[in-house]
């Protein structure tokens, strides 16, 4: 369930920096840091989707496979929790990659932007306990 909350969290920030990203908001609402700069930055995209996208994906499929991981027939579901495991595992690492470019490539931070990233690393720290449950089955 805490996985659950965390993805929904962290979708609606994603889904916020996506809304800026094709035009749909004004401005970003940033009270620290310098997000205009860090969504403007080329790394800002991959190809022609916005990293944003990525993370709105992401977070719904963590969101969507933690939420059937607590229904009384997919507990101890072993692809359930490898589903959690690698999701958590991945969406941590590209958000220490992003991280990275943001104080050592573009010298900004984005507020939004870390606060996904620490979702990400609780959510990834949360999908841990899932090795203990593959090894049992």
């Amino acid at each position: 369930m805490a996985i659950a909350v965390m993805a929904l969290v962290g979708l609606f920030i994603a889904f916020y920096l996506l809304a800026h990203a094709l035009g749909w908001t004004g401005s970003l609402l940033c009270g620290l840091g310098d997000c205009e700069r860090v969504q403007q930055s080329r790394y800002s995209s991959i190809g022609p989707v916005p990293v944003a996208a990525v993370g709105v994906a992401g977070y719904a499929v963590m969101l969507v496979t933690s939420v059937l991981g607590i229904q009384p027939g997919y507990r101890e579901s072993r692809a359930v929790s490898w589903l959690l495991l690698i999701g958590g595992t991945v969406g941590f690492g590209f958000s220490l990659y992003l991280t990275y470019l943001e104080g050592a490539v573009i010298h900004a931070w984005c507020q939004w932007c870390v606060a996904s990233a620490v979702l990400m690393t609780l959510i990834f720290l949360t999908s841990l306990p899932e090795t203990r449950r593959l090894r049992r089955a």
